[in-house]
């Protein structure tokens, strides 16, 4: 009988050899599998580097327009709509859909036309009185459209441009008229009973009725005429009654040049041909005050040339004969006077300001010079722009914005006008406006403010990224500091000191805390945390003070003063669980104490009393937040470093041992050594984890974008931030952008820490790789 079993035909007793051609396929397919691993490993590798490189690019794609320059284009040119005899132009203005626009003339004449063309549409007379000239003229604030005659026999006139806009058969039309708010176009009495001529005039329109405030230089004589305006709630009936009032002249032997009143009608502000700014306080129109006199233009035969004021006529832009910009503020000393102040200057002319062009819907505004040229400037952040000269113009007479800020119409000395197209999408963004203090309208002082929004179109965007990146720093520290001892710590007694039994059971219960969603945790830490920590502060820092103290009191009766027969019944490595009572017994001891504390040493309310200390308290403040997310960064932190002192080779720690090292010399002075490239990875990761955060900040802190480390306050984080604004920003707007723009900041903050954080690993692994 043949044996043909596998032993017999290899030769070799229960062994199978396969052959030789067996091998060959089976070296192939080994190489196929290395060939397809490497490959993998390589692609989503490679995948991994180029999905970051795409998440940087894109969002530096959509943050890149905010840093183009503004151009201004010529469009067309041609000649004074209504004719040369028509007068030198005085004022000249857009509607917003920039079909129709108007020219006033000091002959008293209003022509509307189209504003690319110059093709004439309509044309008014306003009623000035025959052989009566016209010696100043004034626009109130930009968005009333109201404009201002001061004639020479003491009389002015105010006139409204407005536009009635219909849809006849579904196609825009727009019919231009002149409106006169006071006298139905008769000239209103200013200075006519002394037959003194105005010299300077300036109108307003507010709450309280128009308003017109004008003066003579010859006889030193400034009066504000108010139109106050009563409906009577039963009849609906408007009255209108007319008062005279007189205000002090603002020096004496000094020419007035330019008046300017606020919408609020409180604040007058008067420029003289000494280059002086003047400010009185007319809230209470039988008792107006001079409040203060500051010098604005410097130089020999400096003179305020040109005045006007911004969006929302919070602040005014002052051009002088020296060519100088700048912007000035109301603010309140220390003593809570107040006074004008300059808050910042702009490219200057080189020659006299002629003319100032506010935006009608921010905070910027193009500026025309005695020769020719135009200039772009925004306010907020201190920027000026393109600047062109007008084809055959040695000055320029009239400037006008586009109420969409995309267009400007500009009246050279030679009476052509120029349509000229503006691109200027982001004027907001500068350095100095997004990391430098900056001093906004209504405020005492440049400070760091995020605030990207308001109820109010006059509001002035504030988009300072310095809060939010404090605030990203804040958040990540505290947290930081409570998560780095618990999840340090804790790896290294579970991995070096505690029994493998409880180990399999403690490291599962910690990791899988990883898994908690982080809104479950802010939930919990802004509706119960911080509710509980107001209420039990002292409480919160005797345990914070206390339980470390009782956890060493407690080892030490345990090791030093229990029999040891009793503490043989703990088994080896499970000492952990005894300090479980304690943990519990100290906490329920703090929070017991806490109103004796508050009352022993707070005078029974410990909030009140960080606040008589100078110390803000805010319910849901860092202190919230450094626990609730250091709760989300410990599994981390911890499984990370429990690996790596766990894997460290065991005969590093034997060998210590038997040189005659204790346990705990051996942890320090071996393992720690040899396991610190792991740990400090871990505490980068979790640091990384901690800026990017976002659930748990965006819940427990309050959102308020504040400068400083204070525990006790809030802060606003650029995770947040983006969270929360977002979906409320427009497509394609700087405020859209500048979200962008801090996720790049976020994106590039991570990356230098964990670039950073990578070669201190490596290098901490390269210089105890030998031990």
């Amino acid at each position: 009988m043949t044996d043909t079993s596998p032993a017999a035909a290899g030769g070799t007793s229960g062994r199978y050899l396969p052959s030789e051609e067996q091998r060959r396929r089976w070296r192939r397919w080994r190489h196929v599998k290395d060939w397809i691993s490497k490959g993998s490993i390589a692609t989503f590798g490679v995948g991994v580097i180029v999905a970051l490189g795409l998440i940087f690019v894109y969002l530096f794609s959509e943050t890149l327009p905010i840093f183009g320059d503004p151009e201004i284009r010529p469009v067309s040119t041609y000649a004074a709509p209504g004719g040369t005899d028509s007068g030198r132009t005085l004022h000249t203005a857009m509607e917003r859909y920039q079909e129709v626009a108007v020219r006033f003339t000091e002959e008293g004449g209003v022509y509307f036309f189209r504003p690319g063309s110059g093709e004439l549409l309509d044309e008014y007379r306003l009623n000035r009185p025959e052989g009566v000239e016209v010696r100043s003229f004034d626009v109130a604030e930009a968005r009333t459209r109201l404009v201002g005659y001061g004639l020479s026999d003491g009389t002015a006139i105010m006139a409204r441009h407005d536009y009635d806009v219909s849809y006849p058969e579904g196609r825009r039309a727009i019919t231009p008229s002149i409106t006169y708010p006071e006298g139905e176009g008769e000239p209103l009495e200013v200075f006519a009973e002394e037959g003194l001529p105005l010299d300077a005039i300036t109108v307003q329109r507010g709450r309280r009725g128009s308003a017109v405030v004008a003066a003579n230089n010859e006889a030193e004589a400034l009066r504000l005429v108010m139109f106050e305006e009563e409906t009577d709630f039963l009849t609906g009936a408007a009255t209108v009654e007319r008062k005279i009032y007189e205000l002090p002249w603002p020096e004496a032997g000094v020419e007035v040049t330019q008046i300017l009143l606020d919408t609020t009608m409180r604040n007058l502000f008067v420029g003289g041909a000494d280059g002086r700014l003047h400010f009185f306080d007319v809230s209470n129109l039988n008792r107006p005050e001079l409040v203060s006199s500051q010098r604005a233009i410097t130089g020999e035969g400096a003179e305020v040339t040109a005045m006007d004021f911004l969006l929302g006529a919070a602040s005014m832009i002052v051009g002088g004969s020296d060519g100088s910009v700048s912007q000035w503020i109301i603010t309140r000393g220390e003593d809570r006077s107040r006074s004008l102040t300059e808050v910042r200057s702009f490219d200057a002319h080189a020659a006299p300001i002629s003319v100032i062009a506010p935006e009608h819907g921010r905070k910027g505004f193009a500026t025309g010079a005695e020769d020719g040229t135009v200039q772009l400037a925004y306010a907020t952040s201190a920027r000026t722009f393109s600047r062109i000269g007008l084809e055959g113009a040695d000055r320029v007479d009239g400037l006008a914005m586009a109420p969409r800020q995309d267009a400007m119409l500009a009246v050279g000395g030679d009476g052509t006008f120029h349509f000229l197209a503006v691109d200027n999408p982001h004027p907001e963004v500068s350095f100095s406006a997004l990391w430098q203090k900056v001093w906004y309208e209504g405020r005492n002082n440049p400070a760091y403010v995020w605030q990207s929004s308001s109820a109010t179109q006059e509001f002035e965007p504030k988009f300072s990224l310095v809060p939010l990146t404090v605030g990203t720093l804040k958040a990540a520290f505290y947290a930081m500091l409570f998560s780095i001892p618990i999840a340090v710590l804790g790896a290294i007694y579970s991995a070096y000191f505690m029994a493998p039994k409880m180990r399999q059971i403690t490291k599962p219960t910690i990791e899988i805390m990883e898994a908690l969603p982080t809104v479950i945790l802010g939930f919990l830490a802004g509706l119960w945390a911080a509710p509980f920590f107001e209420r039990n502060l002292p409480a919160v820092f005797s345990i914070l003070i206390v339980m470390p103290i009782a956890m060493v009191f407690a080892a030490y009766f345990w090791t030093r003063v229990m029999p040891e027969g009793i503490r043989r019944l703990a088994p080896a490595g499970w000492e952990a669980a005894l300090l479980i009572p304690v943990v519990l017994l100290v906490g329920w001891l703090g929070v017991t104490a806490s109103p004796f504390l508050e009352l022993a040493f707070f005078g029974g309310d410990m909030r009140q009393w960080l606040t008589d200390q100078g110390i803000n308290y805010d319910q849901r403040n860092a202190l919230v937040v450094g626990v609730a997310m250091g709760f989300a960064v410990i599994p981390t932190i911890y499984s990370i470093s429990e690996d790596a002192i766990f894997n460290v080779p065991k005969h590093l720690t034997q060998g210590s041992l038997a040189l005659g090292a204790t346990p705990w010399q051996a942890m320090v002075t071996v393992v720690l050594l040899t396991a610190s490239p792991g740990i400090f990875s871990a505490i980068m990761i979790g640091f990384g984890r901690a800026v990017g955060e976002t659930m748990i900040v965006l819940m427990a802190t309050g959102n308020s974008p504040v400068v400083n480390f204070n525990l006790f306050e809030g802060m606003r984080t650029l995770s947040a931030n983006i969270a929360v604004e977002m979906g409320e920003a427009a497509v394609g707007s700087t405020h859209f952008r500048i979200l962008f723009l801090a996720a790049l900041v976020l994106f590039l903050m991570t990356f230098v820490v964990n670039t950073a954080a990578e070669i201190v690993r490596h290098r901490l692994r390269k210089k105890y790789s030998t031990l």
